[in-house]
């Protein structure tokens, strides 16, 4: 972890430098808090103290709340005072009329650096996590029982605004079964992975209603004799999805649920073709998105700029979503609800307290969670402009906010004027607005990864795991070559040089290349570098590493091999020769040097 608090230390004095500020005593206090907390005072604490800072941008002061843990000087914390000092008054708090756009950037570079590091919890908080699931569980059957049958009505009613143009192409073409399925990369509930997926030999008796196995998973019905190898599972012996924790921050894992093959494998063809189906829809495709954050993170710059755009974002989101919302939002459209209800896993197992039964839609891990949830939060968010308005919608008034109103996922992007309404409305039903990620009083906004105050991108970089030690930590070593390409080009030069020396001690091969190759090297405002003509191309190479995987060893059956081809979404041919022999995720990924295109 030392090199970590070197890192830290070099953006320090860099930053420093920029602002024209001593940072000695910035650091001293760094490093005796870490030698009493360890990593989690960069981690936990210093992620804090930059929270509290958005929330002082947005309102427009320090409040005596902010900044718990460390002493002040008059309105301000003493640490990281220097660059405080630019942004806000120290005897007031209050936000100054011109702050200092590098001084922000500092602040939120210097807490926030390691606020997403790769780290394993300790158990008490894996196990805290999971009874937070477990009471987000319990919270979701509360908010069924207290929404009103007006408030389920006036949600169906604006759900057919948005969504029947692109639910009736969903319904139709399940009806017609012109939907084709596939198996994610992933791991599944039942154990199955890479090309024995194409061999599964369970599938749910409810799922046989809506979609037959000799429909959907047999490669024609010339084999219809592997009927006979099949289990059936009656809705009591349905296999649950699995719950498991994977790292996040140390402060808290991520919890996502691993799908069985069967509803995993139906769940992507229903996904493909709803989001094709919004995607075709102009109007809609204005607002919503699940593959482009770009839009809302112009709109996030827009509203940092006019002040009349909010940011919003909401906690544990997709396991806020009721199903209950999800059968009112598809109630007009039967083979569509129907098909959706059949490939969702009804029960989980939650690792030390058995198999729950869900009132939530779906978590994490379902193929159907990012869509169907991005749906109904983008109904809610129009009932709450309904309420504010205080009048009901036509389609041609929710065409009127395109521009406006975006959902990515949970981030959120609403007027201002509307924004208390939208709150509301999304807390009546269960939602969680985080207050501290959300954004709609003062200049500073944030959306998909991207932050901005007054115009100006004050985005930064995020160290995402632990320096490497030896070159056959290959994760680590890519993610430390990414780390420094992106502190090149967020201006942290200085800070490069000292990432160039301990990248340059592990691979004795590391030029200069463009952000498209495949080689680890530096990029560079300079342009690439290389050492000879590759006398096939005639085209230039440069020597260094890149890395490599092998698919794990995975044969498939004759059936399973021509289903994988019925499958196929391409007339090409596999890229993989040996497709039907490894497939899948590998485990294991490794460095092997050699002569490559530097661009």
């Amino acid at each position: 972890m030392k090199s970590l608090i070197t890192l830290w230390q070099e953006v320090l004095e860099e930053l420093g430098t920029w602002c024209c500020t001593s940072t000695s005593l910035d650091l001293k206090k760094a490093k005796a808090r870490f030698e009493h907390e360890g990593m989690s005072f960069f981690t936990i604490s210093l992620a804090k103290f930059g929270s509290d800072f958005h929330k002082s941008l947005d309102q427009g002061f320090v409040d005596l709340n902010s900044f718990a843990g460390f002493t002040r000087t008059g309105g301000l914390p003493r640490f990281l005072g220097g660059f405080l000092d630019r942004v806000f008054d120290r005897q007031s708090g209050v936000l100054l009329a011109d702050p200092c756009g590098d001084s922000i950037f500092a602040v939120r570079q210097l807490t926030l650096m390691f606020s997403k590091i790769r780290l394993e919890c300790s158990e008490e908080r894996v196990d805290g996590a999971i009874a937070k699931y477990l009471e987000c569980e319990q919270e979701v059957k509360d908010a069924d029982r207290n929404t009103t049958p007006e408030m389920y009505s006036d949600f169906q009613r604006v759900s057919a605004l948005l969504w029947t143009d692109v639910c009736t192409k969903v319904d139709l073409a399940i009806y017609r079964g012109d939907i084709r399925p596939k198996h994610g990369p992933g791991k599944t509930a039942d154990g199955l992975l890479g090309n024995r997926k194409f061999d599964q030999t369970e599938w749910p008796a409810r799922l046989e209603k809506v979609f037959p196995f000799g429909e959907y998973a047999l490669p024609s019905w010339r084999s219809y004799y592997l009927l006979d190898q099949i289990t059936f599972l009656e809705p009591g012996a349905e296999r649950p999805a699995k719950v498991v924790t994977v790292p996040k921050t140390l402060k808290t894992p991520r919890i996502i649920a691993i799908e069985p093959t069967a509803m995993q494998y139906m769940q992507q063809a229903i996904e493909e073709i709803l989001v094709a189906s919004i995607a075709s829809t102009p109007w809609i495709r204005s607002m919503i998105s699940f593959d482009d954050q770009v839009p809302n993170q112009d709109m996030a710059r827009e509203g940092s700029l006019s002040g009349k755009l909010a940011t919003l974002d909401l906690s544990e989101a997709s396991d806020r979503v009721s199903n209950q919302l999800v059968l009112k939002m598809f109630a007009n459209h039967p083979h569509l609800s129907e098909g959706v209800q059949a490939c969702r896993s009804r029960k989980a197992d939650v690792p030390g307290h058995g198999v729950q039964r869900l009132a939530k839609f779906a978590s994490m891990g379902s193929a159907l969670c990012f869509p169907v949830e991005a749906m109904v939060f983008l109904t809610v968010i129009f009932m709450g402009i309904e309420r504010g308005l205080n009048r009901r919608l036509t389609r041609k008034d929710i065409k009127s906010y395109l521009g406006k109103v975006r959902v990515y996922g949970d981030d959120i992007i609403v007027p201002v004027e509307f924004v208390h309404h939208v709150v509301s409305s999304l807390e009546s039903f269960g939602f969680r607005v985080n207050t501290d990620k959300s954004f709609w009083t003062g200049k500073f906004r944030e959306s998909c990864g991207k932050e901005y105050y007054d115009g100006r991108d004050i985005s930064i970089t995020k160290v995402r795991r632990v320096f490497p030690v030896r070159r056959g930590d290959v994760r680590e070593l890519v993610s430390l070559v990414s780390l420094r390409n992106q502190m090149y080009f967020s201006g942290l030069w200085k800070t490069c040089a000292f990432l160039d020396k301990v990248l340059g001690d592990l691979l004795p091969y590391y030029p200069n290349v463009e952000s498209t190759s495949p080689v680890l090297g530096r990029n560079s405002f300079l342009g690439y570098e290389y050492s000879k003509i590759c006398s096939s191309l005639h085209a230039p190479l440069v020597k260094g590493y890149v890395t490599k995987s092998n698919a794990p060893h995975s044969p498939v059956s004759g059936e399973g091999a021509l289903l994988k081809w019925f499958l196929k979404r391409s007339d090409e041919p596999f890229a993989d020769r040996d497709h039907l022999e490894r497939h899948g995720r590998s485990e294991a990924v490794n460095i092997k040097l050699g002569w490559f295109q530097p661009f």
